[in-house]
């Protein structure tokens, strides 16, 4: 059996008596059978100091508690091995060298077969030939001067600033090609178009809240890139749809204040709202730099009474800073009067007159007001 104490020792103890195991503001466990002993030797009792909260009624400030540890939300993971690495291949003079090469073999072999047009073969400058017919060497350097064709005409591509491809075979990641003009391509290989430009984006009226809770409608602009062409493709199925959706969850999780509000500036909710959707679209190859809200309005659910709710406090407002501008002037007019003697004026007298200026200032501006 124990019991908690959180009392202040006295500053002075008697010989032979154990030394101070309660410090203050801190509570110790003391064993009960340790208080009703006269015995001079000390005990070594192990002190195990713990917070103590504020008091009710005692003046006792509370000392400062650590904050719980927040668990970090998890991040998406993508593929390690999955990084954009630059593909192999050959300046566009390669391609068409060997489709030139390919078409001149078909040529050749058709004249040695004797089936070249005589129009073709004058016009080429070639000698007469009966030739050997259509054999299984003629088709067998067919194929082969077909297939070099083929490849060399058919893996012709045309790089453009701003575009890339990312390559495949066969499922497997192959590369990208961020170069520029003619360039020659292996036409096995699977080839997928991203934009990697500067991209900007306009979303459509999105779901969000404000410091208290009431339901608005947020248009945003993103401004955004890919980075890593292979996991912006082969990481995820489509990275468009996955930005916008971060950028919804992005919403719910940050407050936007609506224009003219004084909670708090736009600028801080575009901060939070681009750090946010930056770092969950980063593990995709996803690079975003403005995240900003371009358009705020209360949901239809709700706008027509905060519209009321916005013009009475406008009015309230005003009717505040007209109260005060009248009272400054009733003031003014008074200690005036006062300070230069024009008046002698009692208690009774001086009240009296604070409400006569009163009314005709208020009477005043009223006529003015639209």
């Amino acid at each position: 059996m124990s019991t908690t104490t959180t009392s202040q020792t006295p500053e002075s103890e008697g010989p032979g008596r154990p030394g101070r195991l309660i410090q203050n503001e801190a509570t110790t466990e003391i064993p009960v059978h340790l208080l009703f002993r006269d015995d001079p030797d000390p005990v070594s009792v192990p002190l195990r100091p713990t917070v103590v909260g504020r008091r009710q009624g005692t003046g006792e400030q509370p000392r400062l508690r650590r904050p719980a540890q927040v668990e970090p939300r998890s991040v998406p993971q993508v593929d390690p091995e999955l990084t954009e690495r630059p593909a192999r291949v050959l300046p566009g003079a390669a391609g068409v060298l060997a489709g030139a090469c390919g078409v001149a073999g078909c040529v050749a072999t058709s004249w040695w077969a004797g089936v070249l047009p005589p129009l073709v073969a004058a016009a080429l400058r070639l000698p007469v030939f009966a030739g050997a017919g259509l054999g299984p060497a003629q088709w067998a350097a067919y194929v082969g001067a077909g297939a070099l064709a083929l490849f060399g005409f058919g893996g012709l591509a045309r790089g453009r600033t701003g575009r890339a491809w990312v390559l495949g075979l066969f499922g497997r990641y192959r590369g990208t090609v961020r170069r520029t003009g003619l360039m020659w391509v292996n036409p096995l290989l699977l080839r997928r178009r991203v934009d990697v430009r500067l991209r900007h984006w306009r979303s459509e009226p999105m779901p969000a809240a404000d410091g208290s809770g009431v339901a608005l409608r947020v248009v945003v602009l993103v401004v955004w890139r890919v980075r890593d062409t292979a996991r912006a493709v082969l990481g995820i199925e489509d990275h468009e749809t996955y930005l916008r959706e971060c950028v919804e969850a992005a919403l719910a999780r940050v407050a936007v204040e609506t224009p003219g509000s004084r909670r708090g500036p736009a600028e801080a909710a575009g901060g939070a709202l681009t750090r946010l959707t930056a770092a969950d679209a980063a593990p995709v190859g996803l690079e975003v730099f403005s995240v900003q809200p371009v358009r705020v309005e209360y949901a239809p659910e709700v706008a027509a009474a905060m519209h009321r709710r916005r013009i009475a406090a406008l009015d309230a407002q005003h009717r505040a800073s007209v109260l005060t501008s009248v009272v400054d002037s009733v003031e003014d007019t008074v200690t005036r009067l006062t300070v230069r003697g024009l008046v002698d004026l009692d208690d009774y007298e001086r009240k009296a007159l604070v409400k006569d200026l009163t009314v005709a200032f208020c009477a005043g501006r009223g006529e003015r007001m639209p």
